[in-house]
């Protein structure tokens, strides 16, 4: 039985990584798609392990082979997500999680037959911007192209299956759990396409 894809979009800074984080180890049979960026690794990063950090020309060149399920420019750098490893994991039976946008998410839609999605949504703008100055990575500048960024990608959420709202990162998480069990519970495909029937 082939596992669930999973897109999970947030705005920067909403949260989602660390929800990942707090939550994957205690689902079993799960993964996350490690992304290929050209952005710089931050504070505690590990290429392979946080990302694979590539070169612009490097990822251009995989882009042409069509190694990427969906791709994306994002704040001028690019990120890209690998298909091969993607349907992999998927048919060993592992759900895989993508952390991707919403421009990566159209492309996913339009090339998987049925994926999953969440979007993970900050509470208010205002303690969104807190929170991004909190991470102390950012300039203002940068942090107002973000809340700019984000505001626009809001009008993408009605496509999405599932909308969490951080409020409490401990309340996020368990809604992250919830729904991924529940899609599990809904009922896996089977080789042939037939849905299992659950009694």
């Amino acid at each position: 039985m082939k596992g669930n894809i999973i897109i999970l979009s947030a705005p920067s800074g909403t949260g989602k990584t660390t929800i990942l984080k707090r939550v994957m180890p205690e689902l079993g049979p799960i993964s996350f798609s490690i992304s290929h960026t050209t952005r710089g690794p931050r504070a505690g990063e590990k290429n392979g392990s946080d990302y694979h950090f590539v070169s612009k020309d490097e990822f251009l060149r995989l882009k042409d082979q069509g190694d990427f399920l969906e791709w994306a420019e994002v704040h001028g750098n690019y990120y890209g997500t690998s298909v091969h490893s993607v349907l992999a994991l998927q048919e060993t039976g592992q759900d895989v999680v993508l952390d991707i946008d919403i421009q990566g998410a159209r492309q996913v839609r339009q090339k998987l037959k049925q994926p999953y999605s969440i979007f993970i949504i900050p509470p208010s703008w205002e303690e969104q911007a807190k929170r991004l100055r909190g991470r102390g990575t950012d300039d203002d500048a940068t942090i107002a192209l973000r809340l700019s960024n984000a505001k626009k990608e809001l009008g993408d959420v009605d496509f999405y299956d599932f909308v969490v709202v951080n409020d409490s990162i401990e309340e996020a998480s368990e809604m992250f759990r919830a729904i991924i069990l529940s899609l599990r519970a809904k009922g896996r495909r089977l080789a042939n396409g037939q849905e299992i029937a659950l009694l």
